[in-house]
């Protein structure tokens, strides 16, 4: 059974999340970068087994959605998202964070003053079962704090590397036609990023869903397959320039935007 939590406005995380409040929020203002960008963050701090989830949450979550609407000075905002890790229940694969997540945010404003960050958020929250959640946040975002937080600073660090960092030297994708979609195998060369290693794929459109990877590493080369449908069950058409893979190895992660072939 589903149920729906809301809150209102920023909660203070001076008390610890439980069972009856599985998670507190606030709004973190961050500091003013030098080429007048913002860099603010969303801080959840969630009860003792429980979780939220990633921009690609995997076969039981719920992928979240944010909406600045109402902000002041705000012309763009982008989601910096920190390394996730994969958890299995009940033969199910999700795909999110445990106990706390720091979610940097990126603002540009339209000019060097103040800025006002006002955010709806909806996400869902899981233990025994997932709770979709509603959050209305703000803060004022100063444009004289310039001195950076260690929090937010330690969640940017976090985040998995690109492929050229991770020396990522090729990656190869074909698909087979299969039925009701595509199978989708990417052989990438890179060095191991820890064992074990597993996979997200992301279609890059979202109306093409991407069933769980399996994921195997032959020497230098790391070798995932994942079926890809339609949501509505209609033929569609890939396009591999869109297609994102994040590695998720026990050292590292890797961010790998698009197939050279």
């Amino acid at each position: 059974m589903m149920t729906a939590l809301a809150c209102a406005a920023a909660v203070v995380l001076g008390s610890p999340a439980s069972a009856e409040t599985p998670f507190m929020a606030e709004l973190r203002p961050g500091w003013r970068l030098p080429d007048g960008d913002h860099m603010a963050a969303l801080h959840l701090r969630l009860a003792p087994g429980w979780k939220t989830y990633w921009r690609a949450p995997g076969d039981a979550g719920i992928p979240p959605l944010f909406d600045w609407s109402g902000s002041h000075n705000l012309q763009a905002v982008s989601v910096l998202w920190p390394t996730p890790h994969v958890f299995h229940q009940s033969g199910m694969r999700s795909v999110g964070y445990a106990r706390e997540l720091v979610l940097p945010l990126r603002i540009h404003a339209q000019d060097g003053g103040d800025a006002m960050l006002k955010m709806q958020v909806q996400l869902g929250v899981c233990k025994d079962i997932c709770l979709p959640a509603q959050m209305d946040l703000s803060a004022v975002l100063p444009a004289a704090l310039t001195r950076a937080d260690p929090v937010i600073a330690a969640a940017l660090a976090s985040a998995p590397f690109s492929a050229d960092e991770a020396q990522v030297s090729a990656v190869r994708c074909s698909v087979t036609p299969v039925k009701k979609g595509l199978m989708l195998r990417a052989e990438i060369d890179m060095p191991p990023a820890g064992d074990p290693e597993d996979t997200v794929v992301e279609s890059g459109a979202p109306t093409i869903w991407a069933g769980p990877p399996r994921t195997e590493r032959h020497g230098g080369t790391l070798v995932t397959e994942a079926k890809l449908k339609h949501v509505e069950g209609r033929p569609f058409v890939l396009d591999r320039s869109r297609l994102r893979i994040t590695v998720l190895g026990r050292n590292h992660a890797v961010d790998i935007q698009g197939c050279d072939r």
